[in-house]
Formats: structure tokens, sequence, C-alpha cells
């Protein structure tokens, strides 16, 4: 998958990634998008190097919502310090 599929799927992470993170935010939804595109290259890079999955396997997809969700934990919590 090129960088321009992977921006999309990041797109659409984001958005689930708000979606399946539970309770409030505290950021917008441009941000939590912006967010999501992070993770999502994250973890679908770093999975591929690591050898978790290769490019166009589902678990990749999973793995970019994983990533995402975590990176939005992250992200909260510095924010609140």
């Amino acid at each position: 998958m090129g960088i321009l599929g992977t921006l999309i799927i990041g797109f659409l992470v984001g958005i689930l990634a708000r979606f399946f993170k539970p309770g409030p935010s505290g950021l917008g939804l441009i941000m939590t998008i912006i967010l999501g595109l992070a993770g999502s290259v994250a973890a679908t890079y770093g999975g591929q190097a690591l050898g978790i999955y290769h490019a166009g396997q589902p678990a990749g997809f999973i793995g970019a919502v994983v990533g995402a969700i975590v990176l939005l934990f992250i992200v909260e919590a510095v924010r609140q310090r």
C-alpha cells in the first residue's frame, strides 16, 4: 500500500479511534483525525517492519486502529499535566 492509501486509511482510523475511545477526549475532531493518521502510519509501518503482518492484511487495519487509540490516550495524558 502506498502512502496515499495509508493516509486514507489513517483518516478512517482517526474517526474510528475517536468512536472507540471511551470518555470525552478534550480534543477537536480535526486533531483527533490528525492523531489517528499519525497512529495509523506508525502502527502500519511499525507492524510491517517487525514482521507482524504484511501490506494488505486485515491485521494492519486493526493495528492502525489500536495504534491511533494508544496515541490518543498518550496525547490526552500529556495535555492534562
